[in-house]
């Protein structure tokens, strides 16, 4: 049977609407910071930016403290990301190769830790850093961060080090190597795939927190990129130029890394189903 050419019209309708509903707002971003205020106020929408100015753009980088609150994003995102890998990496071998007791115990944990919202502890976080004398320090907002991924890292790595078949595991070790040689050699090159999405959710989980740091951090010295979103402020309302600047330079290593990543993903799956 044929199938009728409305079969095929209406998925690709709802796909295309549904592009435009999730890609609208980005790109009213990107052309708001890119309008003259006049454009931005004006009654009348402004759909396509005629006069473009990078005056907004200007403001957002040379506000207070930017280029302290881009290492200090920098440097708590990249530690939680590499720390969340390592440590999911290496349990998620031993939860997929290795039988122990407990074993489903631990992974039933760390799925309703991944289920629990991190927002019904933050009053138990901010009484354990107080009573450590750690606040407005970015060494625990590290750590928060890192246990904020790990679960969903650790579930993930899992399934893709138990998809692995034991035989080249087995092979690689009856041709000499140790257990960790194995993995080093073997299922560390094909675990590609996962490491970049992993990689990419921890990135953007970390690079977008608010709650902990607006709690944690008082001292602007101590904060990080998504507080200076809410400095374009004024007596008279606000800045909207700014804060379209702001999001959209905010945004850009996220859309960057996604593409970045994306290609290394798909690259890594034909990888690792060549053999030799």
């Amino acid at each position: 049977m044929k199938r009728s050419p409305f079969g095929r019209i209406w998925p690709n309708a709802t796909a295309v609407l549904l592009f435009v509903v999730f890609a609208f707002p980005v790109y009213w971003m990107f052309a708001t910071a890119f309008k003259p205020q006049g454009d931005i106020i004006s009654e009348d929408p402004v759909w396509f930016p005629t006069d473009v100015t990078l005056a907004h753009f200007d403001k957002a980088v040379h506000a207070d403290h930017f280029w302290t609150l881009v290492r200090n994003s920098v440097t708590v995102t990249v530690v939680a990301v590499l720390l969340s890998l390592v440590i999911a990496l290496l349990a998620s071998f031993a939860l997929a190769r290795m039988r122990f007791k407990g074993r489903r115990g631990f992974i039933v944990t760390f799925m309703l830790a991944q289920m629990a919202p991190w927002e019904v502890m933050v009053i138990a976080i901010y009484m354990l850093v107080r009573d450590s004398d750690m606040l407005d320090s970015l060494v625990p907002l590290t750590a928060f961060y890192m246990m904020m991924v790990l679960p969903l890292t650790l579930l993930t790595l899992r399934g893709y080090v138990a998809a692995v078949p034991k035989e080249l595991e087995e092979s690689a070790m009856v041709d000499g190597c140790t257990r960790t040689q194995a993995f080093v050699k073997v299922i560390f090159p094909l675990l590609a795939p996962g490491l970049m999405a992993t990689s990419l959710f921890g990135f953007i989980t970390a690079w977008n927190e608010f709650p902990l740091v607006l709690i944690l951090n008082k001292g602007i010295e101590h904060q990080t990129l998504p507080l200076w979103l809410s400095q374009f402020r004024t007596a008279f309302g606000d800045d909207w130029g700014a804060t379209m600047a702001a999001s959209s330079l905010f945004a850009l290593p996220i859309l960057i890394l996604f593409i970045f990543l994306q290609r290394k993903a798909v690259s890594g799956l034909t990888d690792g189903a060549v053999k030799g």
